[in-house]
C-alpha cells in the first residue's frame, strides 16, 4: 500500500512572483507540501490572475503588503508555517517588518528561503536582472553557443529553473533534514548566479583538460565533435548524436552506411573532423527523420530524434505523459497526467487538467478560505474576513 506523498503537512507560505520562486513552490508542492501563495491584493472582487501558470497542487489568499492588516495576517500565518519563500529583491520584506528576525522570534522552526538573481553581497547585489544576465556573470554562458558565433541563452531554464527553483527547493529540504535535529529553522539563500555555475562545475573544470580547452563551439561536448552534434534530416526535422565510445562510435557509422570510411581509429584526431561532418551531414539529409529512427532504435549507435513538444503531447508513443521528476515507490509525489495507471511511477492523486502542458492560472483568493479552514481551522466570518478580494485577520482572531 502507498504512503502520502513525502512532504504531505508542511506548510509554505510563498510570496508571488515570477519563475524561480513558483517553481521551489511547484516542487514542495508536488511533494505534497500545503503551499499558499501570497497575491497582492488589487482592488475590486475580480482581480485578474498573477502571470503565473506553475500552480498546480496551490492555494492563494490575497492580501494588502503595504498596510498594517496585510501584515498582521502574514506574520499570523507565520507562526505555524514551516517555510517561507521570498523572491523579492533583498530588503523588501524586511522593510514591511517580515524579515527572518521577526519571523524567526515568533516561529523558530520557520525555513526562511530567499531566492535572487545575482549574490546578495556582490557587486550587482542591488541590480536588476533576468536569466540570460544571470548566466552571463556566472561565465556559464561563455560556454554557450556555435563556434565563432556570440554566446546563445538556453531560454531560461539554466537560471530561472535549475540554477534558482531547483536550487532553493535543495535548499529548502536541507533545512528541513537539518531542523530533525536541532528543533530550528534557518534562512536559506539561492541565487541564480551560484546555482547555475554549480551546475557547470563539470564543463569549468574541463577548461583546464584537452577535452575542453578549446573556443566555445570547438570541443567534444558543446558541438565541435561531429559525432556529438545535431542533423537535419531529408524532411527538415533533426536527430541528436552522442557516440563518445568506440563502439558506439561504429554503431553510428554503420547506421549511417559509412563504415568503409578509416575514422574508428581516428575519430580524435581533429583533422578528420570537417570531412567526418560533411559526410555524416549528407548521409542524414538522405532520409526522413522516420526512416533513420527504424535504423538505429534498438542500436547502440546513441543516436535519437529531436522530439517536438508538439508530438509528445499528442503522440501517445512517443511518452510524453509527464510524471514526476522523481519516483518514489512507496510514496509517490502527486500526479501531473489525469487517469494514472501506476501510481508509483506516475505518481498518486487526480492529476491536473492540461496534463503538464497547460499552465492553470490561480486567482489572487482562489482556494484560501479551504486552506485557511485546513492549516488552522479559521472560518470566514468569525476568524478572518474578505473584503473586495482582501483576505484580511479579524482582531478577535486566537490561533
Amino acid at each position: 500500500m502507498l504512503g502520502p506523498p513525502p512532504l504531505q503537512g508542511l506548510k509554505v507560505l510563498e510570496f508571488a512572483g515570477l519563475a524561480p520562486g513558483p517553481f521551489a513552490g511547484l516542487l514542495l508542492a508536488d511533494a505534497g507540501a500545503k503551499v499558499l501563495r501570497i497575491d497582492r491584493h488589487a482592488p475590486g472582487d475580480s482581480a485578474p490572475p498573477a502571470p503565473d501558470m506553475l500552480t498546480r497542487h496551490k492555494s492563494s489568499i490575497a492580501v494588502d503588503l503595504k498596510s498594517a492588516d496585510g501584515v498582521k495576517l502574514i506574520s499570523e500565518l507565520a507562526k505555524t508555517a514551516d517555510v517561507i519563500i521570498d523572491p523579492f529583491r533583498p530588503g523588501v520584506l524586511e522593510k514591511l517588518g517580515l524579515g527572518p528576525d521577526v519571523l524567526h522570534a515568533a516561529n523558530p522552526r520557520l525555513i526562511y528561503g530567499r531566492m535572487t538573481g545575482f549574490r546578495r553581497d556582490g557587486r550587482y547585489a542591488s541590480m536588476a536582472g533576468h536569466d540570460i544576465n544571470y548566466l552571463a556573470v556566472s561565465g556559464v554562458l561563455s560556454l554557450l553557443g556555435r563556434s565563432c558565433e556570440k554566446p546563445h541563452p538556453p531560454y531560461n531554464i539554466l537560471g530561472d529553473f535549475a540554477g534558482g527553483g531547483a536550487t532553493l527547493f535543495q535548499g529548502i529540504l536541507l533545512a528541513v533534514i537539518n531542523r530533525e535535529k536541532t528543533g530550528r529553522g534557518q534562512v536559506v539563500e539561492a541565487n541564480m548566479v551560484d546555482g547555475a555555475n554549480y551546475l557547470a562545475t563539470f564543463p569549468r573544470q574541463l577548461l583546464k583538460t584537452s577535452t575542453g580547452d578549446r573556443p566555445r563551439g570547438q570541443n567534444v561536448l558543446d558541438g565541435g565533435a561531429p559525432y556529438y552534434d545535431t542533423y537535419e534530416t531529408k524532411d527538415g526535422k533533426y536527430m541528436a548524436v552522442g557516440a563518445l565510445e568506440p563502439q558506439f562510435y561504429v554503431a553510428l557509422v554503420k547506421g549511417l552506411g559509412l563504415s568503409s570510411e578509416s575514422w574508428v581509429e581516428r575519430r580524435y584526431d581533429r583533422e578528420t573532423w570537417p570531412e567526418m561532418r560533411r559526410k555524416f551531414t549528407a548521409s542524414f539529409q538522405s532520409k526522413t527523420r522516420l526512416e533513420w529512427e527504424k535504423i538505429f532504435d534498438g542500436t547502440d549507435a546513441c543516436c535519437t530524434p529531436i522530439l517536438e513538444y508538439s508530438e509528445l503531447e499528442t503522440d501517445a508513443d512517443r511518452g510524453g505523459d509527464q510524471r514526476p521528476a522523481v519516483a518514489l515507490r512507496e510514496t509517490p509525489c502527486l500526479a501531473v497526467e489525469q487517469n494514472v495507471t501506476d501510481a508509483s511511477i506516475h505518481g498518486q492523486g487526480p492529476g491536473v487538467p492540461g496534463r503538464g502542458y497547460i499552465g492553470n492560472d490561480l486567482a489572487p483568493g482562489q482556494g484560501g478560505e479551504e486552506a485557511l479552514s485546513s492549516w488552522f481551522g479559521w472560518a470566514k466570518g468569525k476568524d478572518f474576513e474578505i473584503k473586495n478580494g482582501r483576505y484580511l485577520l479579524k482582531s478577535k482572531s486566537k490561533l
